[in-house]
C-alpha cells in the first residue's frame, strides 16, 4: 500500500510502541523515502507518538478507513510474529531439557568407570612415591655410611702413617746401635801364624757369650739380568729409573682391563699415575677421573692399586673450579687439567689441595671447536713423557691443525712450540713419547692403527701402521706414562692399559 498524500498520523498511548515501529518499518519498506517518529507527551501528560510519512506518488491521503485497515493487518501480523516466537521459544525449551537429561544420564552411567581409573591412577602414584622415598632414604643412609667410613680410613691411614714413620725412626736408631756394637765387639786381627807352636791352633778372641754376637755371613748368588729391572706394580717389567729407555715406537700389545666403573658417569674419563711422584705419594698411587657431566669436580684417589681394582678410593678430592674433557694428567704430584669452558690450564697440588698456577693457551680452540674425532670437548689435551709436560692443540691459525707446546711445570709457561700437518679432528686421540706425537685413527673401531707421528726434534712427520686395538670400541683416552713404559686409556667405561715396545735409538 501507497500513501497519496503527506499524513500526520498520531498514536495515543494505547498503542504498543512495537506496532508503532512495525508501522513504519511497513510503510518505509513500501516505497517512502522520507519518514519522521516523534515521540511526546500531549497537553494532558500522555505519551503520543507521531510517525509522519511523505507518499512519494500521491498527492492527496486517503480515507481514514484504509488506514485504520493498514494498522489491523498490521496488528495481527505481530500478533502472528508473536504466537511463532512463543512456540519457538517452547520448542527450545523443550530441546535445552532434553540435552540437559541426556547430559545427566551420560554422567550416572560413566562415574563408576572414571572413579575406578582414577583410583588406581591415584594408587599408582603413591606407590611411585613410596618408592622414591625409600630410595632416597637408603642413598642418604648409604652416603652417611661412606662417609664414616671415609672418616674411619683417613684416620687409620693417618694412624698407619705415623706408624710407619716411627717404625722409620726406630729402625734408623737400631741400625746405629747394631753398628756401634760390631764395631765394639769385632777383635783386632793381627799376624800370630808366626807366634803359634806347630800342631796348636789359636783361641779365638770372639766373645761368645754376649747376645749381641752375631755370625756375619756372606753369599754369591748369581742372578739373571731381567730380575735387575724393577717390576710395576701390576706384575709387568719396567725400566730402571733414570735409564729413559727412549725409541720409536714400533708395537702396541693387547689391552688389559684393570676396572670398569660402576655407572654411566664412568662412559668416559680419565685415569692415570704420576711418572714422577712425590711425597707422600708413590709409583702405586692412582687417580681415577669420570667426566660424563657439567660440573665435573670429583677426583679420586687410591692408594693402592689393589684399592682402585677394587674401587675403594682412600680420598676423594672435590675441585674448586670444573674440568672439562679427558685431558687430565698427574705429574710431579700436581694434577693439571683443562678448566670447563676456558682456554685455560690449571695446576692444583695434590698434597696441599690447593691451586698453584693457572695459564691460558694462547689462541687455543676450546669446547667443541677443535676436538679429536670422538668429541667430548677434547680440544687441549695435556701429555706427559720423558721430558716433561706438554699440552697438545689446535688455534684458528693453525687451521685445525695439531699443536704442540712444551710446558713448564712450575708456572705453566709456554717453553716451545711446534705445529704440525696432522688435522686434530681427524684423529681420535694422541700421545707423546720421547718428543714424538703420536695419532690413533679412530676411537671405536675394534682394529684402530697409529696412524701418526711427529717427531718434535726433526719437525717431520711421518705415516704409520701399527695396529692398536679398541676392545670395547669407545676409546676416550689415550695417555703415556713414561715410568712404566704403558699406555693407559679409557675405552668405553673399561680402564686398560696396553704394553708398548720402542726400538732403538
Amino acid at each position: 500500500m501507497r500513501f497519496f498524500c503527506a499524513r500526520c498520523c498520531n498514536f495515543g498511548s494505547e498503542m504498543p510502541a512495537v506496532q508503532v515501529l512495525l508501522l513504519a518499518c511497513l510503510v518505509w519498506d513500501v516505497g517512502a523515502r522520507t519518514a519522521q517518529l516523534r515521540k511526546a507527551n500531549d497537553r494532558s501528560g500522555r505519551c503520543q507518538y507521531t510517525f509522519s510519512v511523505a507518499s512519494p506518488n500521491e498527492s492527496s491521503c486517503p480515507e481514514q478507513s484504509q488506514a485504520m485497515s493498514v494498522i489491523h493487518n498490521l496488528q495481527k501480523d505481530s500478533s502472528t510474529q508473536r504466537l511463532d516466537l512463543e512456540a519457538t521459544k517452547a520448542r527450545l525449551s523443550s530441546l535445552e531439557s532434553l540435552l540437559h537429561h541426556q547430559l545427566t544420564l551420560d554422567r550416572a552411567a560413566r562415574p563408576q568407570e572414571t572413579q575406578e581409573g582414577l583410583q588406581r591412577e591415584l594408587g599408582t602414584l603413591r606407590r611411585e612415591r613410596d618408592q622414591l622415598e625409600t630410595q632416597t632414604r637408603e642413598l642418604e643412609t648409604a652416603y652417611s655410611n661412606l662417609l664414616r667410613d671415609k672418616s674411619v680410613l683417613e684416620e687409620e691411614k693417618k694412624r698407619l702413617r705415623q706408624e710407619n714413620e716411627n717404625l722409620a725412626r726406630r729402625l734408623e736408631s737400631s741400625s746405629q746401635e747394631v753398628a756401634r756394637l760390631r764395631r765394639g765387639q769385632c777383635p783386632q786381627i793381627r799376624d800370630t801364624a808366626r807366634d803359634v807352636p806347630p800342631g796348636s791352633r789359636e783361641v779365638s778372641t770372639w766373645n761368645l757369650d754376649t747376645l749381641a754376637f752375631q755370625e756375619l755371613k756372606s753369599e754369591l748368588t748369581e742372578v739373571p739380568a731381567s730380575r735387575i729391572l724393577k717390576e710395576s706394580p701390576s706384575g709387568h717389567l719396567r725400566s730402571r729409573e733414570g735409564d729413559n729407555g727412549c725409541g720409536e715406537l714400533v708395537w702396541v700389545g693387547e689391552p688389559l682391563t684393570l676396572r670398569t666403573a660402576e655407572t654411566i658417569t664412568g662412559k668416559y674419563g680419565v685415569w692415570m699415575r704420576d711418572p714422577k711422584p712425590a711425597y707422600p705419594y708413590t709409583q702405586e698411587t692412582t687417580w681415577r677421573i669420570d667426566t660424563v657431566g657439567t660440573d665435573v669436580r670429583q677426583v679420586f684417589e687410591y692408594d693402592l692399586i689393589s684399592q682402585f681394582m677394587q674401587g675403594y678410593p682412600s680420598k676423594v678430592h672435590i675441585l674448586p673450579r670444573a674440568l672439562e674433557s679427558t685431558g687430565a694428567v698427574v705429574y710431579s704430584g700436581s694434577l693439571y687439567f683443562q678448566g670447563a669452558e676456558s682456554r685455560t690450564v690449571v695446576r692444583y697440588e695434590l698434597n696441599t689441595e690447593t691451586v698453584k698456577a693457572e695459564k691460558e693457551i694462547p689462541g687455543a680452540g676450546y669446547h667443541g671447536q677443535f676436538p679429536y674425532s670422538w668429541g667430548g670437548y677434547t680440544d687441549i689435551d695435556l701429555a706427559v713423557d720423558e721430558s716433561g709436560l706438554w699440552v697438545i692443540y689446535s688455534t684458528n691459525e693453525a687451521k685445525g691443525a695439531i699443536v704442540l707446546s712444551k710446558l713448564n711445570p712450575e708456572n705453566l709457561e709456554l717453553e716451545q712450540t711446534w705445529e704440525t700437518n696432522i688435522r686434530k679432528q681427524s684423529v681420535a686421540n694422541a700421545f707423546i713419547i720421547c718428543g714424538t706425537l703420536y695419532t690413533v685413527s679412530s676411537y671405536s673401531s675394534a682394529d684402530a692403527a697409529v696412524n701418526f707421528a711427529y717427531d718434535t726434534g726433526t719437525g717431520i712427520s711421518k705415516t704409520l701402521t701399527i695396529p692398536f686395538k679398541n676392545r670395547y670400541k669407545y676409546s676416550s683416552m689415550i695417555d703415556y706414562n713414561p715410568l712404566e713404559k704403558k699406555l693407559f686409556a679409557w675405552d668405553n667405561l673399561n680402564m686398560v692399559t696396553y704394553d708398548i715396545k720402542l726400538s732403538k735409538m
